[in-house]
């Protein structure tokens, strides 16, 4: 069985700290008002940096911190929900500063979970030996989308990127469950010259239950049991939505990695960045199970398997 593995992992958040009291004070909240609702205790914006520029900072750390040959990435892939430019994409000025020939680019505009779907893209051209590893980025910079007034956004989004270099594998499981709910992607928008919207009670109902329904039919098609999974790394949305997903499919709080606390809502950089932690912090062994969950905007979700 062909399959992929995790080479490398990078990530990269921007200077400037937002805690909760930024927004206590604004909109004369009680101390634990943020946290209560959302999990979340601080985020990062950048007010200088571009799209692109977080998302070359997460591949160059990738780089550095890890023994990685360039030469053998063959294609990059880059999830993002809003860019500055629009062309060229982030996926060339990647290539452009890294200098890779021979490489095909793309940048996916596939809401919050485009990650998800850039990952099953690539595993597509690897396991076809079309490339020999390829390059994943999710990257947001959702500060400039959000009305500082709207406290339904404001206090959940940041900005932040995370890489993830994969190669071929034989005899591991790979198996995903990639859907798109276009009728509904109302519920989550970000229209020309407007900030975000989100309606915050339709997108817990969908996060909560559509999610774990996906989850348990992507188990069940593969007959693995959750008790099986070593970690499952979802979008870190909100905490309250990850600990109802984890109660609806049976998981362990431990299986669930959560890092929203310090980085907030990051969109399809959160994913990569959880996944980057979990690899640095020596978390899984071989053959350990993993479940990387996706979902939000378009509206879309998806879940992926992969054994280590």
């Amino acid at each position: 069985m062909n399959s992929i593995k995790i080479i490398a992992t990078g990530m990269y958040l921007p200077e400037k700290e937002i805690d909760n009291n930024y927004f206590n004070n604004k909109f004369n909240l009680d101390e634990n008002w943020i946290y209560k609702r959302t999990g979340i205790e601080k985020r990062y914006w950048t007010d200088k940096e571009k799209t692109a520029d977080i998302a070359i900072k997460a591949v160059e750390n990738l780089i550095n911190e890890n023994n990685v040959d360039i030469n053998k990435i063959g294609l990059i892939l880059v999830a993002s929900t809003n860019y500055e430019d629009s062309m060229p994409g982030i996926s060339f000025k990647i290539q452009e500063r890294f200098n890779i020939d021979k490489c095909m680019c793309m940048d996916i505009l596939a809401g919050c979970s485009g990650y998800i779907n850039a990952i099953d893209i690539a595993r597509k051209y690897i396991e076809l030996n079309e490339v020999e590893n390829a390059l994943v980025v999710g990257v947001e910079k959702l500060s400039k989308y959000i009305d500082q007034n709207d406290i339904n956004t404001a206090i959940l989004l940041g900005d932040g990127a995370g890489a993830t270099l994969l190669g071929k594998s034989e005899n591991k499981i790979y198996a995903k469950n990639i859907e798109s709910i276009g009728q509904d992607g109302n519920i989550l928008t970000c229209e020309e010259n407007k900030t975000i919207y989100m309606d915050g009670k339709k997108i817990y109902k969908f996060a909560t239950a559509k999610v774990a329904e996906n989850i348990n039919e992507l188990l069940k098609r593969e007959n693995i049991n959750i008790s099986e999974i070593k970690y499952i790394i979802p979008h870190q949305s909100n905490l309250r939505i990850m600990t109802s997903m984890a109660e609806k499919i049976g998981a362990n709080p431990d299986q669930i990695y959560i890092n929203i606390f310090n980085i907030g809502n990051t969109f399809n950089a959160s994913i990569p960045i959880a996944l980057n932690e979990v690899i640095k912090k020596n978390l899984l062994k071989e053959n350990d199970k993993i479940i990387l969950v996706g979902y939000g905007g378009g509206l879309n979700l998806g879940s992926i398997l992969i054994e280590i």
